[in-house]
């Protein structure tokens, strides 16, 4: 059995902030452990004694270490139709309201932070429903992962991803292979799938026109000043009056007041003014 490379708390607290500085993600001092635990392997197959030794591959070598780093700090805990009271505030009430305004004209919708593609193509799955077959607009899934980002575009998942599908749903938006269960056309087609870092500036800046952003469960790894920075981005990638998703446990409040909470049912939901 290989021998547990330590990690230094000055080590973690360099590692920490170069994290912090180039996505967000913001690791409390207790959590040292995740990162000592979560880059053991990556140390093996780098050939590297030290988390020093990686620290400075981090700092001085080429930028897809950046990448491999992102993957392993990053929880890809989803499922599709997850949270169903946010869903069906989406679904039923705000959904129709906005292709009805529209009247066939194209509907964009953008799912920040989408892991391995459940969200969007959830999404997809009730645009395709709600006009009738006829969907016109596009669905944006974006993540830091790189591995999120390829299996997203694979669009193949198993019984744990589908455990909160209903029957009618698998039956009538996948198709039964041998691999799983794959994401059929009509739904992967309203899908594009990017890998892209929230506090890329250039990127979001290209993110605009957007009816809809889902960014749930996201930014509880970010602490308050990145939230901000965060939420005025989402605020100028949204039309006039387009609404933001967070987690049902998360909330704007101290956060943003360019967006008006809105009671959607037993959902709360953010609109841009």
């Amino acid at each position: 059995m290989d021998e547990l490379i330590r990690l230094s708390n000055d080590t973690f607290l360099q590692i920490r902030d170069l994290i912090y500085k180039k996505c967000g993600i913001y690791i409390q001092d207790t959590k040292k452990y995740l990162i000592e635990n979560r880059l053991q392997k990556r140390l093996q197959e780098k050939n590297l004694r030290s988390f020093e030794d990686y620290l400075y591959l981090l700092k001085y070598d080429t930028a897809s270490e950046h990448v491999q780093l992102f993957n392993l700090v990053t929880t890809r805990e989803t499922s599709f139709f997850r949270e169903p009271l946010l869903l069906e505030a989406f679904a039923k009430t705000l959904l129709p309201q906005v292709l009805k305004a529209r009247n066939g004209g194209s509907v964009n919708i953008w799912s920040a932070g989408c892991s391995t593609g459940e969200e969007p193509y959830t999404l997809a799955m009730y645009m395709v429903d709600a006009s009738g077959g006829r969907a016109n607009g596009r669905i944006l899934g974006t993540d830091l992962s790189r591995d999120a980002v390829e299996s997203a575009r694979k669009a193949v998942y198993g019984d744990y991803a589908l455990r909160n599908t209903s029957p009618d749903f698998l039956k009538r938006h996948f198709i039964k292979t041998s691999g799983g269960f794959t994401v059929a056309p009509q739904v992967k087609r309203l899908v594009q799938i990017e890998e892209m870092n929230l506090f890329d500036d250039a990127k979001m800046r290209g993110v605009r026109g957007m009816d809809f952003i889902f960014c749930r469960n996201v930014m509880i790894y970010f602490d308050t000043p990145a939230k901000q920075k965060l939420a005025s981005s989402f605020y100028d990638s949204l039309n006039p009056g387009g609404y933001l998703f967070v987690g049902a446990s998360e909330s704007l409040h101290a956060v943003s007041r360019a967006f008006k909470p809105v009671a959607v049912n037993k959902a709360v939901v953010y609109q841009k003014g």
